[in-house]
């Protein structure tokens, strides 16, 4: 059976999200969440595919993205606020708990979800980006970083060198972006390069550069029809357009609160539920092939699971079917009550 990916809002006093649907309304529900720079819309291979499963499976636009509602202030895109919007949305859909599934930012989300509210949470699954105990936070990753491919005198920050640059140079790095943003998606949406494994990856070089393009406009490069259609480029640059970048980059300027909101965790934050691993083997930023990026979610997460996607970071969007596939596997074996109920 086939199901149409269907456009949805929710309004509450505090925030509106906008989310597709996919699925029978009454089926096991699947809480995908996105990451930057993205959308709703970086799910579209899973929804279907998972919905045609008997799941619900929802997207929402994060908050600063999208159809949902973007701030003024850098605080107001700290974990803990985000959390509250999934859980919204969560009573607003009419259960009372999901498996989480996340990618790049999404994953801290659904990390933190699993770690502060177990009760709603069934499983969690994460692309590319390992549960980190103590948050995703500089002071967290910097004593993971691979000193063989980041030599500390040369790369001090080794590949999160990027995130130093939001903090130092906020507007300049929003400034950069929103100078021509069809680019900007054009470059960053592109498939893994195996060739690349090993070597620094660019964001560890960003404030050398003078910004992430050299401080100026991001030069035109061509499509990878491997990650994007046409018409995933148009709707990644209206939607960014609209909303700009202040917000999604603003989920970088919450190191501090997001560690201190992680040492809140019941259990010093230790996952019992059934958690899925997705390592992305051409992914040089978030590599977890070779470095101790994924140590301490193996010492924290009582049920792991762990698979490699022959992909760079977009990985939901780059290896659909392996995606797809691993998720399955995960669910049909792991919590194949939740699958049946």
């Amino acid at each position: 059976m086939t199901f149409d990916v269907t456009e949805h809002t929710l309004k509450t006093a505090r925030h509106t999200t906008g989310y597709l649907a996919c699925g029978p309304e009454k089926g096991p529900l699947l809480i995908f969440c996105h990451g930057w720079p993205e959308l709703s819309r970086s799910w579209r291979h899973q929804l279907p595919a998972l919905a045609a499963l008997g799941f619900r499976c929802v997207a929402p636009d994060m908050r600063g993205y999208g159809r949902s509602s973007t701030y003024a202030r850098h605080e107001d895109f700290a974990q803990e606020a985000i959390v509250r919007d999934m859980l919204e949305l969560l009573a607003a859909l009419g259960r009372d708990k999901a498996v989480w599934i996340g990618h790049d930012w999404g994953s801290p989300v659904v990390w933190n979800i699993a770690a502060h509210h177990a009760d709603k949470t069934v499983g969690v699954a994460s692309l590319c980006v390992p549960y980190l105990s103590a948050g995703f936070t500089l002071d967290a990753m910097l004593p993971l970083v691979d000193r063989t491919v980041y030599p500390e005198a040369k790369f001090p920050a080794g590949q999160w060198d990027y995130q130093f640059f939001y903090q130092e140079s906020f507007d300049k790095a929003c400034k950069g972006f929103e100078a021509n943003i069809r680019n900007v998606v054009k470059a960053m949406f592109r498939k893994g390069d195996p060739s690349r494994v090993g070597k620094p990856a660019p964001t560890a070089m960003v404030r050398m550069a003078g910004g992430w393009f050299g401080g100026g406009a991001c030069p035109d490069v061509p499509r990878d029809p491997y990650v994007l259609t046409e018409q995933d480029l148009e709707a990644y640059t209206a939607a960014l357009t609209h909303n700009g970048f202040f917000g999604p980059d603003s989920w970088y300027m919450n190191h501090q609160a997001n560690g201190a909101y992680a040492k809140r965790a019941p259990n010093g934050g230790k996952l019992a539920m059934p958690v899925l691993f997705l390592h992305g083997a051409y992914d040089t930023t978030c590599e977890t092939m070779t470095s101790r990026l994924a140590e301490p979610m193996r010492r924290d997460c009582a049920d792991l699971t762990e698979a490699v996607v022959d992909s760079g970071h977009w990985m939901a969007q780059e290896q659909p079917v392996a995606v797809n596939a691993a998720l399955t596997r995960w669910l049909a074996t792991k919590l194949s009550d939740y699958w049946k109920a």
